[in-house]
């Protein structure tokens, strides 16, 4: 078999009934659904599996239910190929976390718990400030910095392939999107995201979601996890918690 590896989806992958084919299909990925209900939402599965969509978009919400989705997919790719093996595993943002997950460097409970605190973080912190994020299609860091600059404000994400993510409040998104348009930006697309994610805007989540990183039981993961922050592998135990708390 060639070798492949695994991204996992981060904020904005959710929709409403996620994960219910799989439920049907397999029972394993039905364990994964259900896992640890006391940590989460009491009306996590509904929202989960009927919306409404608002909700689901939540941050509280979208992180364990992009998550559980991310290992149920896993499980069922297990199920039928059993000598699989990823070369490697990746994810975007809140991925990160479920790719250590599959790697095995903490458990999916351990995980699970740690997604939770930090989605109930970053909601506290979007209810400080209302944020938004908006997609730059055909920039570079130059040009993305000074649309930011020009706005009030800040480069989050560095996609590659020309595409540059943006966050600051939501009162300013029509001023970013208005400097963007002057710049010659091909395409500004607000992201459907509850804040201002990978900014200044989440400091107070990044102190909280540090006192859960330090409590979680974490070892080497059995196959390399790729690190969006490092742009490697983690070498050691602290890079993959730094990694983890940059996500």
């Amino acid at each position: 078999m060639a070798k492949v590896a695994l991204l996992f989806s981060g904020q904005g992958a959710q929709r409403v009934g996620m994960g219910a084919d799989l439920a049907q299909a397999s029972p394993s990925a039905r364990a994964i659904l259900h896992l640890a209900p006391e940590t989460l939402p009491g009306d996590f599965l509904t929202v989960m599996q009927k919306g409404p969509e608002e909700t689901l978009t939540r941050t509280a919400y979208c992180q364990p239910a992009l998550y559980l989705h991310g290992l149920a997919l896993l499980q069922v790719l297990r199920e039928r190929l059993p000598e699989f093996k990823p070369a490697a595993t990746a994810g975007l943002s809140l991925g990160e976390f479920t790719a250590h997950a599959a790697a095995g460097t903490f458990s999916a409970e351990d995980g699970l718990r740690l997604v939770t605190r930090r989605g109930i973080l970053m909601e506290e912190a979007c209810a400080k400030t209302k944020g938004a994020m908006l997609a730059l299609l055909g920039a570079d860091e130059t040009l993305a910095s000074r649309v930011a600059q020009e706005s009030g404000w800040q480069v989050a994400n560095l996609n590659g392939g020309g595409q540059v993510v943006l966050s600051g409040p939501a009162e300013k998104l029509e001023a970013a999107q208005t400097a963007a348009k002057a710049a010659g930006v091909k395409r500004a697309i607000p992201l459907k995201v509850a804040g201002a994610y990978h900014s200044s805007l989440m400091q107070s989540a990044k102190e909280g979601l540090s006192e859960a990183i330090a409590k979680t039981s974490m070892k080497m993961p059995s196959s390399p996890v790729l690190s969006n922050f490092l742009g490697r592998p983690a070498q050691n135990e602290a890079e993959i918690r730094s990694s983890l708390l940059e996500q």
